[in-house]
C-alpha cells in the first residue's frame, strides 16, 4: 500500500545536531548546508560502527574464547568501516565541509560473549547503515546535489551490499553448525572458526 501523499516516513538519517556549517568557505562547492549536516552525521555514525567492531574483536582474542580467525574478521571488518568512515570525511572536504567530531560513547556490545550473537548485531548494523545510505542518497538528490548521491550509492552504499549477503552466509553457516548465543561455546565455534572460508575474506 501506497504511503499517503502527504505523509513522508519517519527519517532514519543520523544529523549532526551541533554542526558548524562552513556556507561562507570560499572553497565550499555547490554543496547544501542540509546535506553537509547529513554528511557530518552519517560520518559519525560509520565511527561508531567501526569502534563497536573493534570492540567485538577484541571479544574473542580473549583466552576464554580464543577464535583467532573471528577476532580477524572482527579486525577486518573494524577497518574497512574506518576506511569508508575517513573517505566520506575526505569527500565532504573535498566539497568544502566541516566536520564535527562528537564524543565516543561505549560501543553496547559488553554483554555479547559468542560468536552468534556478535554476527547478528553484525548484520544489524550493516543493515542500518545501508538503509542510511539509501536515504542519504535520495536526500542529496532532493536537495539538488545528484555528485553526493551517486558518491554515496558507488562507494558505500554498494560495497555494504556485498558485506551483507556475505555475512548472511556466515551467519547461515553459523547456525548450522550448531553455534550457540552464549558463552559456553562448542564444537560448533572451533568448526566455523577453522574452515569457514568468509573469515579470510
Amino acid at each position: 500500500m501506497a504511503e499517503p501523499a502527504g505523509k513522508k516516513l519517519k527519517s532514519s538519517l543520523p544529523l549532526c545536531k551541533a554542526h558548524r556549517s562552513s556556507a561562507c568557505s570560499r572553497a565550499r562547492q555547490n554543496l547544501q548546508a542540509a546535506v553537509e549536516e547529513a554528511l557530518c552525521g552519517v560520518s559519525s555514525l560509520l565511527w561508531d560502527g567501526a569502534y563497536r567492531l573493534q570492540a567485538l574483536a577484541v571479544v574473542f582474542e580473549r583466552d576464554d574464547l580464543a577464535l583467532p580467525r573471528v577476532a580477524a574478521f572482527f579486525h577486518q571488518e573494524a577497518l574497512k568501516q574506518q576506511d569508508e568512515a575517513e573517505a566520506m570525511l575526505g569527500y565532504l572536504a573535498e566539497r568544502g565541509g566541516t566536520y564535527c567530531g562528537k564524543d565516543i560513547h561505549k560501543p553496547d556490545c559488553e554483554a555479547i560473549s559468542a560468536v552468534l550473537p556478535a554476527l547478528e548485531l553484525l548484520l544489524l548494523q550493516l543493515k542500518e547503515e545501508v538503509c542510511v545510505m539509501v536515504e542519504l542518497s535520495q536526500f542529496a538528490r532532493e536537495h539538488a546535489d545528484p555528485h553526493t548521491a551517486s558518491v554515496v550509492k558507488s562507494h558505500f552504499l554498494a560495497p555494504r551490499v556485498d558485506r551483507t549477503k556475505l555475512l548472511g552466509d556466515l551467519l547461515t553457516s553459523a547456525r548450522r553448525l550448531g553455534c550457540s548465543d552464549n558463552q559456553a561455546g562448542g564444537f560448533g565455534e572451533y568448526i566455523l572458526n577453522e574452515l569457514q572460508e568468509e573469515l579470510t575474506g
